[in-house]
């Protein structure tokens, strides 16, 4: 049954996109800026063809998640809104907290207020921190892809099948969009796909550890290269006294692709990235708590040591052209 559901998440995510790039461009496009890391508009409307490719879960056993997809398509909605005509960062924020909140304590009531404040918070932080790691061709897609894949394979290790077949509905629509979103992108997700990603990130992070398909610390080392990166930077313009919420191009990922790499390169070394902290988080979640917690310090070492040699390669590439910003 997952077999079926996937394959044909992945083809209706992929011909919704095909349509969306040949009949629909110009309904909402992402016109190049000085922050952008591409130079032609491109549509951005591929999250429309993964989150209507992700919802035929719902006849393959994943009803049972409604609250979830239901949230996130409201999510979607406005931030399609945006997408088209600039919606309020206070509304938007205000949004997240809500759909983050009203999750949190509808699968974890009754709950401590200070414990749930604290997830509540980092599901508003995820949830936009992936809107701030979709800004390279392949990048969020593949994230998406091998990321709720993970979330996928614990869940029917476990035997959880309805969060089994929404995630690898997930992971599948995501395959089919970034058909269309692989270097060089046709389509990009937009808002309306990375917001309500990222709180299915979350939503469904915090579901399986209710359930005990995984440790907490599991969706944040599936999802360690998204969270990492943007985790960092965020700290490094904060203590800067740089505009945090300003769009830069300061993350690792828009630094590899300015010193060479490329969208291609840097979107398959990310991949190589992805699939280890996958693996690490799958071989992991049963272990004893000390594995675990070596495990999950191994990786973030590995993670911080790669934000290392980023850095040094673009303090030369930076000394090399002699520029000082």
């Amino acid at each position: 049954m997952i077999g079926g559901l996937a394959i044909a998440a992945f083809v209706v995510a992929w011909a919704l996109a095909r349509l969306l790039v040949s009949r629909f461009a110009s309904l909402a496009l992402d016109r190049p800026n000085a922050r952008s890391l591409h130079e032609h508009p491109v549509p951005r409307t591929g999250g429309i063809a993964v989150l209507l490719g992700a919802a035929l879960s719902i006849a393959f056993g994943a009803a049972a998640l409604w609250p979830a997809l239901l949230i996130a398509l409201g999510l979607a909605a406005l931030s399609f809104l945006d997408d088209l005509r600039y919606v309020p960062t206070a509304v938007r924020l205000l949004s997240h907290f809500v759909a983050c909140g009203l999750f949190a304590w509808y699968v974890l009531s009754p709950m401590h207020p200070l414990e749930l404040a604290v997830l509540v918070v980092a599901g508003v932080w995820i949830t936009n921190l992936y809107n701030f790691m979709d800004g390279s061709d392949g990048l969020a897609g593949g994230m998406a892809a091998i990321g709720f894949g993970t979330y996928a394979v614990a869940a029917w290790m476990t035997g959880h099948a309805p969060l089994a077949a929404l995630c690898a509905a997930l992971a599948a629509a995501s395959g089919g969009f970034l058909a269309q979103n692989f270097p060089p992108a046709r389509i990009f997700l937009g808002d309306v796909g990375s917001i309500p990603l990222g709180f299915l990130v979350f939503a469904l992070g915090i579901l399986g550890w209710r359930d005990d398909v995984w440790p907490l610390w599991f969706p944040v080392l599936v999802f360690g290269p998204f969270i990492g990166d943007a985790t960092i930077t965020l700290l490094k313009r904060a203590l800067k006294r740089e505009p945090v919420w300003q769009a830069h191009r300061d993350h690792y990922y828009q630094r590899l692709v300015r010193m060479g790499f490329g969208h291609r390169g840097t979107a398959l070394l990310g991949y190589v990235v992805m699939l280890v902290c996958a693996t690490g988080a799958l071989a992991g979640r049963q272990q004893a708590p000390a594995t675990q917690a070596a495990l999950f310090l191994g990786i973030a070492l590995l993670l911080g040591g790669i934000a290392g040699w980023i850095d040094v390669r673009w303090q030369r590439a930076l000394r090399g052209s002699g520029s000082g910003g």
